[in-house]
């Protein structure tokens, strides 16, 4: 349908266009002149299939990934057997209606490919979600796609988010300082010292668990194994208890 109305011919001026395919060795080569095109500034487009091998399997991050289409809803193929005796005995057991699974399902099998794109704090890319269906099943969406779709994003015409994606695109082309990040995707000092002073008290309380415990009869029994007493005779452990002392 697509080359038939133009479309791959129009994005190949711009773009290579790769197809993931049932074959291993295929797929592998695609994915291979897919990053070497990214790398050199060609730039290509993956067309993969939902509940695959890579939409579900191969991370995209930083330049390899800055835009992931989800064309339909990925539901699964209902006539299925398997899937046919899962949901009997969802319906039975727990009462889980067919369409409430299945619309929670493919809802966890989207989120899959879109995060596909987001594989670390300073990375980032565009989610376009091309159905109308996901308007209405929102709320199955993962916590941090809910928050980061705006009510402004949503229902968009290509037109509309064609501008908006351009937009995001010169914004994160922008120089920014890592001072404007702390607190956002970057601990402050304030933060890591928190967590410093959290980590450093957490070992402290286990430390003396360990010393007052149950098994402090072990420690200092004469039958006590040569592992207990090296525990027991710590020098760290040691030097922890007597500050708890003083303190």
């Amino acid at each position: 349908m697509w080359q038939g109305m133009g479309i791959l011919d129009e994005v190949w001026k711009y773009k290579l266009i790769l197809v993931e395919t049932p074959d291993a060795q295929e797929t592998s080569l695609a994915l291979e002149t897919y990053r070497t095109a990214c790398c050199n500034g060609r730039g290509a487009v993956l067309l993969c299939v939902a509940r695959g091998k890579v939409s579900e399997g191969i991370d995209f991050d930083h330049q390899y990934g800055r835009t992931v289409l989800s064309i339909g809803v990925p539901f699964q193929y209902t006539e299925s057997r398997i899937l046919k005796a899962r949901l009997e005995f969802l319906r039975e057991t727990y009462r889980i209606r067919e369409n409430d699974f299945l619309s929670f399902d493919a809802m966890r099998h989207a989120a899959q490919c879109l995060g596909r794109v987001l594989r670390g704090k300073d990375d980032y890319g565009i989610m376009v979600l091309a159905d109308r269906r996901y308007q209405k099943k929102r709320n199955q969406l993962p916590k941090w796609i809910n928050q980061a779709l705006l009510e402004a994003d949503a229902n968009l015409s290509t037109d509309m988010a064609v501008s908006n994606a351009k937009k995001f695109l010169r914004d994160m082309a922008q120089p920014f300082h890592a001072k404007d990040q702390e607190g956002i995707s970057t601990w402050s000092p304030a933060d890591l010292k928190k967590h410093q002073e959290k980590a450093d008290f957490d070992r402290i309380t286990e430390l003396q668990e360990q010393v007052n415990g149950a098994g402090m009869a072990r420690y200092l029994g004469s039958g006590s194994t040569q592992a207990d007493r090296d525990v027991y005779e710590d020098e760290d452990m040691t030097s922890v208890m007597m500050e708890l002392d003083g303190a």
